[in-house]
């Protein structure tokens, strides 16, 4: 795509006022920031690790953002925006709208000898505990157009966000040679960027919550923490969270390993913790991705069922085969396979699938 393509849509640094033009000079710094954090530079993580031992291995990995992988559309897009010359659209999601995957069930693949058996089960005990919570569903590809690719590449921890039909190639890395690719949360953050999440310190209301302190980030890395307007992204009704497993921790980016985000309000827990999702993390996905009771249910019967877990979570089992959402959730996915269009790649029928599903048909044990 050539540079006049500046009129696509995506995510942006525009808060709730009017876009500022950016110099010429400046949008051409910002592309060429992003343009380098699709090139495989070679560093491994490890090595990135020394360097930044503070940093969580997402925020190490040398894409943009720290773990994003960005595809052409959106490179094109995030230029747009910055250069104050696109079109907010109806991006109206904390999770982009069209990101989702159909019949809500994502499509990978693991290539041959990427990863050790070990590292196999800690992927589908991370899978385990998504379909655990919610809606969403894992199936090995066969013959998908669209998929995710998860690969072992040693340079990082990093994934494409979501599903997309102009860019099928889809990615998620998790480098085999680092124990800290394989953290449990952090398998989880990676899969919920292929689900369509991006990360929490980038809403647009942000600035409410926390304070970014500039002179402590690394020079080049201010495009990390650009933020997101009203119109491209929500959080479904949610409360800002400073625990979330999509949070930066508050040394990001650091040049000096003093706090580049510092928390304006009393919190407990740790900024961009690294043990768990939370149940506001679970249910975002939930609402995102409408799953059965999202909207309505009470949010105590899932911060209940995080707590009773937890335990199995944080010694790496995975997670039970029943549980209070189980068996409704199930139903909805096969309420939506049973009337998608066999092309997987069809998305104008997910709406239609939501609102004929209906929860009260579904027979409880």
């Amino acid at each position: 795509m050539n540079r006049s393509g500046l009129l696509l849509l995506f995510i942006g640094l525009a808060a709730c006022s009017p876009p500022v033009t950016k110099s010429k000079e400046k949008i051409e710094e910002f592309r060429q920031y992003l343009e380098n954090s699709r090139i495989d530079d070679g560093v491994l993580l490890e090595s990135r690790k020394l360097a930044g031992p503070d940093a969580l291995a997402w925020e190490n990995s040398g894409k943009y953002q720290g773990d994003i992988l960005l595809d052409d559309s959106q490179l094109e897009d995030l230029v747009a925006d910055f250069a104050g010359v696109s079109d907010s659209g109806n991006r109206n999601a904390f999770i982009v709208a069209n990101t989702r995957w159909p019949s809500n069930i994502m499509i990978y693949q693991i290539g041959a000898n990427e990863f050790t058996s070990a590292q196999q089960q800690a992927i589908r005990t991370a899978m385990s505990w998504i379909e655990h919570f919610s809606c969403v569903r894992f199936r090995r590809r066969t013959n998908e157009r669209v998929f995710v690719r998860m690969t072992g590449n040693p340079t990082g921890c990093y994934a494409h966000v979501g599903f997309s039909t102009a860019h099928p190639n889809r990615v998620l890395n998790l480098a085999r040679n680092s124990a800290h690719c394989f953290r449990h949360v952090v398998i989880i953050h990676e899969l919920l960027h292929s689900l369509g999440f991006q990360h929490m310190h980038q809403t647009h209301e942000r600035d409410t919550y926390v304070r970014i302190n500039w002179n402590n980030v690394i020079s080049g890395q201010e495009f990390a923490f650009t933020k997101y307007n009203r119109n491209q992204v929500s959080l479904h009704g949610l409360p800002y969270e400073y625990t979330s497993a999509m949070h930066y921790h508050n040394q990001a980016f650091s040049r000096n390993r003093q706090p580049t985000i510092t928390a304006l309000r009393t919190f407990s827990g740790t900024m961009g913790q690294r043990d768990h999702a939370t149940y506001w993390d679970w249910l975002r996905l939930r609402r995102h991705y409408n799953c059965p009771g999202a909207w309505t249910r009470s949010t105590q019967d899932l911060k209940d069922e995080v707590e009773r877990t937890l335990p199995l979570i944080k010694m790496n089992l995975p997670a039970p085969e029943r549980g209070p959402f189980t068996d409704v959730d199930n139903a909805y996915v096969e309420a939506l396979l049973t009337t998608v269009d066999e092309d997987t790649n069809n998305e104008n029928t997910f709406n239609e699938e939501v609102e004929n599903f209906n929860e009260d048909t579904v027979n409880e044990d």
